[in-house]
């Protein structure tokens, strides 16, 4: 085996050769939507960023319910927000739902999930056709041969009556099995037949593409089509959006179907999303998530906004950069402060987001003992390096690179929480009085 460690004394001539690349997301290449409320216009694909979409698990009937939960997801960075659509009892709420987020001040578009039933709703309700942003169709779940291709054909149809982008959505649990027939039967014919889980990709993305141009050929604007092949498996889902994004210039909206619960859900999502993203695959992603007992609706949105925040493809909340702990940090000082400090900030985030621009690009520290204290401290834009076990009781702060000060006493987290105030007012406050 060769030893590729270069000797100390040779260590200096790698300056000579090519600098390590720094990483970065690569740059997407899709066809720009345009899903709009008003005069309220998300833009999904080309150069907008990449956008954070989730639904509602409440009973659309409910419009009360259902309002409140939209605007809980929309306030908690969900850009479009996805509602059932399944009834005609559903299609008749959905203007009502539509009002009452609007006497809210809350203009996230909707967007209607169809199956099965979908072109009925969309022609009987027009009123749901209109008050929805968008509508998601599964052409796996409109019907077979001349019949799903027609009942297809009306929901475009709607689409392109009211203006609305459609996002043509297939999932592999919901397949078109006629397609998938008729590429098994000519993968028999093959001198070389590829393997099954290849046929079900190739489905997948043909299906897509398929219904795409069926759209096309309807009337819809090629740029109001957005394309999803959901799988249910992280490898599965890189493979097929791998092959669906050489194919095709339609933005593409990510998420990996089913993804499960807490921990599973979170990092199957994170893993999947995150590989595509980094090659520039995806104009707008939604994490899945199951809810555990008791937990909010919004965590979903949380998990979305984290995963493109950590590639540094957008910047929602100030980061908060803190140590796991050792047994050099026994206290759980740095660990309280931590999260006080994390809480404190998304909290305040719905007012700082207009009155400072630029915070949540801020970068906070809160360090437990001397070890990476100061050095994480002096990278942050502030931070603070708590004492560690057996270490003097004082607890330096570092502002823009800066020692500033040492604090000491019982009241290390307020005094600290309060010069993090007043640093956003200083730095970021000065953005606002200079416009």
């Amino acid at each position: 085996m060769n030893d590729l460690t270069l000797p100390i004394s040779d260590a200096g001539s790698l300056l000579d050769g090519e600098p390590i690349a720094e990483a970065a997301p690569a740059a997407r290449r899709t066809r720009q939507a345009r899903v709009a409320w008003g005069d309220h216009v998300v833009t999904v694909g080309g150069d907008a960023p990449v956008r954070v979409q989730s639904m509602t698990n409440t009973d659309t009937v409910q419009v009360i319910e259902t309002a409140i939960q939209v605007k809980e997801l929309a306030l908690a960075g969900s850009e479009l927000v996805r509602i059932t659509v399944n009834t005609p009892e559903a299609a008749a709420a959905v203007p009502h739902i539509r009002e009452q987020l609007d006497r809210m001040n809350i203009n996230v578009p909707l967007v209607g999930d169809f199956h099965y039933n979908g072109h009925r709703l969309l022609t009987e309700y027009p009123a749901c056709a209109e008050a929805l942003s968008k509508y998601r169709i599964n052409p796996g779940n409109v019907g077979r041969g001349e019949k799903g291709d027609r009942q297809f054909a009306q929901m475009v149809e709607v689409a392109c009556k009211y203006d609305k982008p459609v996002r043509i959505g297939v999932n592999w649990g919901s397949l078109d099995q006629e397609l998938l027939k008729s590429l098994m039967d000519a993968n028999a014919k093959r001198s070389k037949p590829w393997e099954l889980k290849q046929i079900m990709y190739e489905a997948l993305v043909r299906s897509a593409i398929e219904s795409a141009q069926a759209a096309r050929d309807v009337g819809l604007d090629p740029n109001q089509i957005l394309l999803s092949c959901k799988m249910s498996a992280v490898q599965d889902l890189i493979s097929v959006y791998r092959g669906l994004s050489k194919r095709t210039d339609y933005a593409l909206h990510l998420g990996l179907t089913e993804a499960g619960m807490g921990a599973k859900g979170t990092v199957a999502s994170a893993a999947a999303l995150s590989v595509l993203l980094q090659e520039g695959i995806g104009d707008t992603i939604r994490v899945s998530l199951t809810p555990q007992p008791g937990e909010a609706r919004t965590q979903e949105v949380v998990v979305a906004l984290e995963i493109l925040q950590s590639l540094g493809l957008r910047h929602f909340n100030p980061s908060v950069t803190a140590c796991p702990g050792c047994g050099r940090t026994t206290s759980t000082v740095f660990q309280d402060l931590t999260k006080q400090i994390d809480d404190f900030l998304r909290s305040q985030m719905p007012v700082w987001r207009d009155r400072f621009p630029g915070v949540e690009g801020m970068k906070v520290a809160v360090m437990g003992c001397i070890v990476n204290g100061p050095g994480e401290s002096k990278h942050a834009d502030i931070g603070i390096s708590l004492p560690g076990t057996g270490e003097a009781p004082s607890a330096p702060v570092y502002i823009d690179g800066e020692r500033v000060l040492t604090l000491r006493g019982d009241n290390i987290a307020g005094e600290f929480r309060a010069i993090v105030e007043q640093y956003i007012e200083r730095r970021y406050g000065a953005v606002t009085a200079a416009h």
